[in-house]
């Protein structure tokens, strides 16, 4: 029998689902367009999103920039705020699913795959 992943990813323009558990916003800034009810955001982790300097660095070339922009981010999440983010996030997906919200066109080409690692390869202890 397949095992449900511990993390799902959604758009924050699709309609929240009543088995998406606690939902995690993972972008720097509120998506447009969204009130806060529509979004039924739990939490908003701004301390494991990119950086607004990285972020705008990257989307000038991303194609050209995506393996430094891999790179750089996991050094931003090496530091303490976002380690003890992410140390938040694991212990919420160990408790109850997990939905990672963002409003990017294409998660498959953002953040979130490098952020989805960060969260598997992390241990789950922390001090928050």
């Amino acid at each position: 029998m397949a095992q449900q992943p511990r993390y799902r990813v959604k758009r924050v323009y699709d309609a929240p689902a009543a088995d998406d558990g606690r939902r995690v916003l993972v972008d720097r800034l509120w998506p447009r367009g969204i009130s806060k009810q529509q979004a039924a955001i739990d939490e908003w982790a701004r301390d494991v999103t990119p950086s607004n300097e990285l972020r705008r660095w990257y989307h000038a070339d991303p194609q050209a920039r995506r393996a430094e922009f891999e790179t750089r981010y996991r050094l931003e999440l090496a530091a303490d705020a976002p380690q003890q983010a992410l140390a938040r996030l694991r212990r919420a997906a160990a408790a109850e699913p997990l939905t990672l919200v963002t409003a990017v066109k294409d998660p498959e080409r953002s953040h979130v795959p490098v952020l989805l690692g960060e969260l598997d390869e992390t241990p789950t202890g922390g001090t928050r």
